[in-house]
C-alpha cells in the first residue's frame, strides 16, 4: 500500500543518516573550534617563551662589567630572525647610564623599557616586548603581534587539517555501515514484494540483526495462522458448496413434483414438502452464517455472564419445539453460574446444543440443562435421554458437516451444531466434551468455562 500524498513517510536508513552525519558535523566543528583556539594559545605562549628565551641568551652574551666612562657609538644591526617561525625580532639594548648600545637597524621602540612582557603600539603598529635587566644592562626584545597572530593562525589551520580530512572519511564508514547493516532488512522486503497472494511459507531470518528476527519471526507466526484460516475456509466452503447441493437439488424435486401434481390432495402434500426443504435450506444458511461470523469473528469485549438465568430464558424459549415432540425439556435451578463472555455468543452456543438434544431425543424423552461454578471453572451441562453418540465418533462430530450414521438414519441434521458450540468455546477459552449421561442414559454435552 502506497502512502497518500498528504502523509508523513519516515526512512529509518534516512533517520539513521541525519542524526549520525549531524552528529558528526557537530563533533568535527566543536574539535576544529577547540584546535583552532588552542592552538593560537600554545602559539602565543610559545613565541612569548622564544622572546623571553632569546632575551636570555642575549644577556648570557654580553660583558657582565661596567660601562666605560666614553659612550661606546650604538652597534647597529639587521633584524635576528627566528629559524623556526620566520618573524623579525626587534632589539634594543642599553648600558647601566642610560646609553643605548644596540639596536636592530629598522627598530621603531620607544626609548623606554618595560620589564617582562608587555604590548607596545608605536607608529600604528601593535608590538609584543619582553625587557630584562641586569645590573649593567637592559634588554629589550620585541615582535610585530600582526606577523605573530598571522603565523598562529597558520599553525591553528594547520592543526584543524587532520578534523577536516577525518570527517568526511568518518561519514563515508558510517554510511556503508548503516547501508549494510540495513541491507537484511532491504532483502526482506523483497521477499516479501516478490510473494503472490497465495505464498504464506515463511520467511527466512538468517542473517537478521537481533532487533528485526522477532518482528520476522511474528510476521512468520502470523502467515502460519493465515494459513491455517484460509486451508479452513476453502475447505469450509468446499463443503458447504457440496452440502447445499442435496437440499437445493431437493428443492427442485419437490417444486417439480408440484408442478405435476394431478389434485387438489397431491399438490398440498407436494406444498408441504416443499415448505419443509425450504426451511431446512433456510436453518442450514443460518447456521453457515453464524459458523462464519464466529470463525471470522475479532475477540469481542468480554463481560461477566451469569449461565443459570441464561439457560432458563433460552429453555423457555424452546419449549414450544420440546413439547411438539413430547420431549421434557428441563433448565436446573441453584446459584449463580458466572463466566467472562459474550452473552450473545453464548445464547448461541446454548440454542444449538439444546436444538441438537432435543432433535435426536425420541418423543417422549427428556432433555436437562444445568449450569454449575466450582473452584476453578463454571461447567455448562446438557443431556438427553436419545440414543447417544458411538464414542469412536465423539471427536468428529465436531468437524464441519459431519453426522454419525445414527443421526443421519434418524434426522436431517446439517452437521453444523457443534461445529458452532466448539467455534464458540474456542473464542471463550472453554473445552468441550462429549460422553454418556449418567443419569438420562443419553448423551452428555459439557462445556468447561475458566472460572472469572
Amino acid at each position: 500500500m502506497t502512502p497518500s500524498p498528504g502523509s508523513a513517510t519516515h526512512s529509518l536508513r534516512r533517520r539513521l543518516l541525519l542524526s549520525v552525519m549531524t552528529a558528526i558535523v557537530l563533533a568535527a566543528l566543536f574539535q576544529a573550534v577547540s584546535a583552532y583556539r588552542g592552538a593560537l594559545r600554545q602559539a602565543d605562549e610559545m613565541f612569548d617563551y622564544h622572546l623571553q628565551q632569546m632575551a636570555l641568551s642575549m644577556r648570557a652574551r654580553m660583558p657582565q662589567a661596567p660601562s666605560k666612562p666614553a659612550p661606546p657609538p650604538v652597534q647597529e644591526h639587521d633584524d635576528a630572525t627566528s629559524a623556526d617561525s620566520d618573524i623579525d625580532y626587534l632589539v634594543q639594548i642599553w648600558g647601566a647610564d642610560g646609553i643605548q648600545l644596540f639596536r636592530s637597524s629598522r627598530s621603531a621602540l620607544p626609548p623606554r623599557a618595560v620589564l617582562g612582557f608587555s604590548d607596545v603600539v608605536q607608529g600604528g603598529t601593535t608590538y609584543r616586548v619582553y625587557s630584562i635587566q641586569t645590573p649593567f644592562q637592559t634588554i629589550q626584545i620585541a615582535q610585530d603581534m600582526s606577523a605573530r597572530q598571522s603565523r598562529a593562525r597558520a599553525l591553528a589551520l594547520r592543526a584543524m587539517l587532520p578534523m577536516a580530512l577525518i570527517a568526511p572519511l568518518l561519514m563515508l564508514v558510517i554510511w556503508a555501515v548503516i547501508r549494510q547493516s540495513l541491507s537484511p532488512l532491504e532483502r526482506t522486503r523483497r521477499q516479501v514484494a516478490a510473494r503472490t497472494a497465495e505464498d504464506l511459507s515463511p520467511l527466512a531470518d538468517n542473517g537478521l540483526p537481533d532487533e528485526v528476527r522477532p518482528l520476522v519471526q511474528e510476521l512468520n507466526l502470523l502467515f502460519d495462522r493465515m494459513h491455517t484460516v484460509l486451508q479452513a475456509q476453502k475447505a469450509f466452503v468446499a463443503n458447504a458448496a457440496h452440502e447445499l447441493r442435496t437440499p437445493l437439488t431437493a428443492l427442485k424435486l419437490q417444486a417439480q413434483a408440484l408442478h405435476r401434481a394431478p389434485d387438489e390432495a397431491t399438490r398440498d402434500v407436494a406444498i408441504g414438502r416443499l415448505n419443509q426443504g425450504i426451511e431446512r435450506s433456510i436453518r442450514m444458511m443460518n447456521q453457515l452464517l453464524a459458523l462464519a461470523r464466529q470463525e471470522g469473528n475479532e475477540a469481542a469485549p468480554l463481560q461477566t455472564v451469569d449461565l443459570r438465568p441464561l439457560t432458563q430464558a433460552i429453555a423457555t424459549e424452546m419449549q414450544g419445539q420440546a413439547l411438539a415432540r413430547g420431549i421434557d425439556l428441563r433448565a436446573a435451578e441453584g446459584p449463580a453460574a458466572p463466566v467472562r463472555g459474550d452473552a450473545e455468543a453464548l445464547r448461541i452456543l446454548l440454542r444449538n446444543l439444546l436444538e441438537n438434544a432435543i432433535k435426536y431425543t425420541p418423543e417422549g424423552g427428556s432433555v436437562r440443562v444445568d449450569a454449575a461454578s466450582e473452584a476453578r471453572m463454571t461447567r455448562l451441562v446438557v443431556e438427553d435421554s436419545g440414543p447417544g453418540i458411538p464414542e469412536a465418533d465423539r471427536e468428529r462430530v465436531f468437524e464441519r458437516f459431519y453426522r454419525s450414521p445414527d443421526a443421519m438414519a434418524g434426522t436431517g441434521g446439517s452437521g453444523l451444531g457443534l461445529s458452532i458450540v466448539k467455534a464458540i468455546a474456542m473464542q471463550h477459552g472453554a473445552t468441550t466434551a462429549l460422553d454418556a449421561s449418567p443419569s438420562l442414559g443419553g448423551l452428555r454435552a459439557t462445556v468447561n468455562f475458566a472460572a472469572p
